[in-house]
């Protein structure tokens, strides 16, 4: 069972990251299957494409698009799958669509991808509790590297070309590698904005 151009993923839990645990209690946080900040993100590879090679891996833990797991309803209100539904709990996500990949513990951009810390803003004068457009470099790619810009290098980016991700419970932007225009000197005193729901 292997799909000609596109990986075979399931979710690592359930479709959608709606629940917190505190103490013995479960709270559900939104019961709207439409909204995306809710959908899980996170898959396992079932099997990789026959078409290319990849150092993706079936077993491998993934970072992928938000409406790969997502459901929805149609225009009669009945409720259904995304179009990337394959059976089983099983889907079909193109390569462009996984952001992220796990290697031996260690999380690994794919393609031109990369992940930016958000963080505080330090001006009393705003009103904004992170800095717009800034944020520390967590995870670069090879054509950031050449460019000399590496993991823990304060960086701007574009704006609307960020999306927000939850890894390993630290709240994160992706992006990719055009979408960051400038490096800058750190000054030592930027702190990390990843709020307590993260």
């Amino acid at each position: 069972m292997k799909s000609i151009y596109k990986f075979i993923v399931k979710p690592v839990s359930k479709r959608y990251n709606n629940e917190k645990k505190i103490g013995d209690n479960s709270l559900l946080l939104n019961n709207n299957i439409e909204s995306f900040r809710h959908v899980s993100k996170e898959a396992v590879v079932v099997e990789t494409p026959l078409a290319f090679k990849t150092n993706i891996k079936p077993g491998d833990k993934v970072i992928i698009h938000h409406n790969i797991f997502r459901r929805f309803y149609d225009m009669r209100g009945k409720e259904k799958n995304s179009s990337t539904y394959f059976k089983d709990d099983m889907y079909f996500v193109g390569i462009d669509q996984i952001y992220m990949h796990q290697f031996e513990n260690e999380w690994l951009p794919n393609l031109n991808y990369c992940f930016v810390k958000p963080i505080k803003e330090n001006s009393s004068y705003s009103i904004d509790k992170e800095q717009k457009h800034i944020g520390i470099l967590k995870y670069g790619n090879k054509a950031l590297e050449a460019l000399q810009i590496n993991p823990d290098d304060l960086v701007g980016f574009k704006p609307f070309g960020e999306f927000e991700f939850i890894i390993d419970n630290e709240r994160l932007y992706c992006m990719k590698s055009n979408d960051i225009v400038i490096k800058y000197e750190r000054k030592g005193n930027e702190e990390e904005y990843n709020p307590s729901w993260a």
